[in-house]
């Protein structure tokens, strides 16, 4: 586990400022923003489509605290461009939006240093207010989208959008899903492409490296992973890259991306003030977490009879709950992972809780990945690799 202090090379103008929102590509936008909303605690936030006028694509956005997820789908038949991204890939995360300043000069720079820009800067504007936007391919079929406030934005959320045409009665009498802010979003690459798609986000976008791991440090008997988190200057948006690294058997990460079809956002991590409210609030509505069998909690216990820290929490609710802990010299961190969201084994989320700790669970990747190597054998995944490359499921 290695972490880096070198910020490296600032922007002469302009910034990026946090995570916006991120847009997922679905078959029915609508019943996937329900199932957000009954399931994670999200709340309608804005509607587009038929009704607001926009003719070809409809979005539901829902938001919880400051996290904003926008789910999309095409509204008629022949949508080639969607309709072979949800083929290729099914439900997934099309777009990582960042909130920038002078997203203008962003785009340039990243244009010139050998980013691919999908769409040069246009402006939208309603009632409200103008907003500037400017698109960059990054990663598979993933795209940044720039976001560029011109002025204080009075609106629903950005140009077009209104507000939601229903509210569920339901939401109401459901326990809050306590989540509070987007931590990081990882992103899975094919073998050997980690480290490219890390220079591309130092390169392009002037990011640079905060920490990492290699497959020595992460992994079980059967598979491992490498991974590298780059971040913008000011460190407040965090983007691991993740890749497999040969085992005997079929990573989680070559799962992904053989279901996923290519790279794409892996999980998304929910930063929480209180995880175990949040968890008992989580698993009362019904999503379903990964569990960490009693030896875990029992290293746990051993490890921390040493340790110059000492965790507020009771271990104990913590192993009723599976939230899995991580931890330093200096602080610790909580987490705990879904299942995957949709039927394809690709996207789900991860809920976290931090203590002066800044890492990403490096001392818990073990623990994940024997919790998903189970469910990969559940899914008949868990296969074993021959040193060419191929793959048979064990008998």
């Amino acid at each position: 586990m290695t972490s880096y202090t070198d910020k490296g090379e600032k922007h002469q103008r302009g910034r990026f400022i946090s995570f916006h929102h991120l847009t997922f590509w679905v078959g029915n936008a609508k019943q996937a923003a329900s199932y957000y909303c009954n399931k994670m605690g999200f709340e309608p936030f804005a509607y587009q489509g038929l009704e607001t006028g926009s003719r070809e694509v409809v979005s539901h956005a829902i938001k919880q605290n400051k996290i904003i997820f926008v789910f999309q789908s095409p509204l008629n038949p022949g949508n080639e461009v969607m309709g072979e991204h949800l083929v290729k890939h099914g439900d997934g995360v099309k777009d990582v939006a960042f909130q920038v300043e002078d997203c203008d000069f962003l785009l340039q720079k990243a244009k010139e240093r050998g980013a691919v820009v999908i769409k040069e800067s246009w402006i939208e504007e309603d009632e409200g207010g103008k907003v500037k936007y400017g698109i960059v391919g990054t990663y598979g079929d993933t795209t940044h989208t720039l976001i560029e406030y011109l002025g204080p934005y009075k609106g629903t959320f950005l140009p077009g959008f209104k507000e939601p045409l229903y509210r569920d009665p339901l939401l109401l009498t459901l326990p809050k899903g306590c989540l509070n802010f987007i931590d990081h979003i990882v992103g899975n690459q094919a073998d050997d492409q980690m480290s490219p798609v890390a220079d591309w986000y130092q390169k392009c976008l002037l990011f640079h490296r905060f920490w990492s791991v290699d497959d020595k440090q992460i992994h079980t008997e059967y598979s491992s992973l490498r991974s590298i988190v780059v971040t913008n200057y000011e460190e407040t948006i965090k983007m691991p890259i993740n890749e497999p690294a040969p085992g005997k058997k079929k990573s989680q990460i070559q799962e992904y991306v053989d279901y996923y079809g290519g790279a794409g956002v892996q999980h998304i991590a929910l930063n929480t003030s209180d995880i175990i409210q949040a968890i008992k609030n989580l698993k009362a509505r019904g999503i379903e977490f990964l569990s960490a069998p009693d030896a875990y909690y029992d290293q746990l216990r051993a490890n921390l009879k040493n340790a110059k820290i000492k965790v507020k929490e009771d271990i104990a609710t913590l192993q009723e709950l599976n939230i899995l802990v991580d931890f330093d010299d200096k602080g610790y961190l909580l987490q705990i992972f879904t299942k995957p969201m949709q039927d394809r084994p690709t996207l789900f989320l991860e809920v976290i809780q931090r203590y002066n700790h800044f890492g990403f669970g490096a001392g818990n990747f073990k623990s994940l990945f024997e919790a998903i190597e189970k469910d990969q054998d559940a899914r008949g995944n868990l296969t074993i690799y021959t040193s060419n490359g191929e793959s048979h499921v064990l008998s």
